[in-house]
């Protein structure tokens, strides 16, 4: 009898009840986890090393998205669009394993649309505002340009996906026998969904509060992809 560890399903690559992925598809399952593993990362450093040393942005004000304005704008219009990339990649992977079981179609499905909607938020970045860049009255700006109001649209879809996924991947592991991870995944789907909620209700450092929600809950999913990419054989 060969053992089975909670929450991967079992089968053949070829099956439709999937889980374990084996045989020639093994390898690329593994690059596709491998790059949900390291998407949060990239973000997370990329995004933080820039709000600590340029000019003028203040986490407690300034919304990570808005480094991707001024003359070093393409740093974080490239995390954005490379994080976006690999999030969506993972997805296909986290697919491929989670096949067959409880979650397994939503979770991936989710976790897609916010690599995809993740990178559009790279190409539609927002407008200045608030003395960032450097140099910018400070205050919001009275009209959005309409590259800011998809960014907007688009970045409200990211989360809400993310969130979403880290509440379907709570049941997924819940259902599993996984009682720490199914914890896990609903705490990182509720700390985000707090940081938003504050930040969009205006509340005192609510950028602050959305920039650690939004990580927490992409960090989640690079674990989860970690964990299924070493239950591989």
């Amino acid at each position: 009898m060969t053992a089975i560890r909670p929450g991967i399903a079992t089968g053949s690559s070829s099956d439709s009840t999937g889980g374990y992925v084996t045989g020639p598809l093994a390898p690329a399952t593994r690059v596709l986890l491998a790059c949900s593993v390291a998407a949060a990362p990239l973000f997370a450093v990329v995004s933080l090393a820039q709000a600590f040393t340029r000019d003028g942005f203040d986490l407690t004000r300034h919304p990570l998205s808005m480094l991707a304005t001024g003359d070093l704008g393409w740093l974080q219009i490239a995390n954005f669009l490379l994080s976006g990339a690999l999030t969506a990649a993972g997805a296909v992977g986290l697919r491929r394993v989670m096949r067959g079981t409880p979650g397994g179609t939503w979770a991936p499905r989710l976790i897609l649309v916010n690599g995809v909607t993740m990178a559009a938020a790279g190409v539609f970045v927002m407008d200045p505002g608030d003395g960032f860049p450097a140099g910018t009255p400070l205050g919001q700006t009275g009209t959005l340009s309409w590259h800011a109001l998809m960014h907007m649209v688009a970045g409200s879809i990211a989360f809400t996906a993310l969130i979403a996924a880290c509440f379907v991947l709570g049941r997924h592991f819940s259902r599993a026998g996984r009682p720490g991870f199914a914890a896990a995944s609903r705490l990182s789907g509720l700390v985000f969904a707090l940081g938003d909620g504050w930040a969009m209700s205006g509340g005192r450092a609510g950028s602050l509060t959305l920039a650690v929600g939004a990580i927490t809950a992409m960090v989640w999913i690079s674990v989860v992809a970690a964990d299924k990419r070493a239950a591989l054989r």
